[in-house]
């Protein structure tokens, strides 16, 4: 028979092993994410260099400084930076484990992000009953495109928000939660990023 020491260290092999196999499971998952995000790095470089090309052709219609307003483009810009800094709150928390505190502050972020989404609607149907659509010249295409791009990939978001508060409601903080919580947070400041390059590039040229 085996003897206590024997089947401590069996134990002890088979914790680590199952550990490697967690942390190398972990890894290629966080490697696929990584990849999905230079993804979408070219996709949105790349309707940036459309944007770029097409800006100036209005085909007789108005360009940016007729069409935004500069109000309502830095109402969205500041819900949405501070949606991405109460994201980072609710991180904080998760790897406290304040179960409350996560939720409180992914629920704020959630509201954040649905102003935003409100405000780029209005913004959308605002254009196009005031006969600017997409349709109407190259610069409208590409700026119905790039931001269109950016907004649906918000609502993504808060999609993977809302499922993740519904987990982390039911089953608290396993291991694979905070795994998904943290690439969930990654991806939302990465489109925190992303429109920040779309404030700039469109909106403030666009106004200037």
């Amino acid at each position: 028979m085996a003897s206590s020491d024997e089947l401590t260290m069996s134990k002890q092999v088979k914790l680590s092993e199952v550990r490697q196999e967690q942390y190398e499971g972990d890894s290629r998952t966080m490697l696929g994410f990584w990849i999905y995000i230079m993804t979408d790095c070219v996709l949105f470089a790349s309707l940036f260099a459309v944007y770029a090309v097409l800006h100036g052709n209005t085909f007789g219609g108005p360009g940016g400084d007729k069409l935004f307003d500069s109000g309502s483009v830095l109402l969205e810009t500041l819900a949405l930076l501070t949606s991405s800094f109460t994201c980072g709150l609710a991180m904080l928390a998760a790897h406290k484990k304040q179960k409350q505190a996560t939720l409180g502050w992914l629920a704020v972020t959630f509201v954040l992000g649905i102003v935003f989404l409100i405000i780029e609607i209005h913004e959308f149907v605002g254009l196009y009953s005031g006969g600017n659509s997409w349709q109407r010249s190259g610069f409208l295409s590409s700026f119905f495109v790039l931001v269109g791009t950016h907004g649906l990939h918000i609502t993504i978001g808060l999609s993977w928000m809302a499922a993740m508060c519904y987990k982390i409601w039911r089953g608290g903080f396993r291991r694979a939660t905070l795994r998904r919580l943290s690439m969930f947070s990654l991806f939302w400041h990465f489109l925190d990023i992303v429109w920040i390059f779309i404030f700039t590039v469109v909106y403030m040229m666009g106004l200037a």
